[in-house]
């Protein structure tokens, strides 16, 4: 199996892990501010918000690079 055979199934579960650590970080912000932790909260709020700005890119360009030749 060559690199160009491998890279849409990498990318793909690259993704998968990042949609999974999303909805992660988004349980944990609740239940630190349900506890209490609001600093904590805010902070994993933060890194959400990372992920929310870059989602577009990171799945418009996935869709390109999956694309047949």
């Amino acid at each position: 199996m060559n690199n160009s055979e491998i890279l849409p199934d990498l990318l793909s579960k690259i993704y998968e892990n990042q949609c999974a650590l999303e909805v992660a970080l988004s349980v944990l912000a609740d239940f630190a501010e349900k506890t209490g932790n609001t600093d904590v909260a805010d902070n994993v709020r933060g890194s959400l918000d990372i992920f929310d700005k870059n989602l577009d890119y990171i799945t418009m360009n996935l869709a390109v690079l999956m694309l047949p030749e």
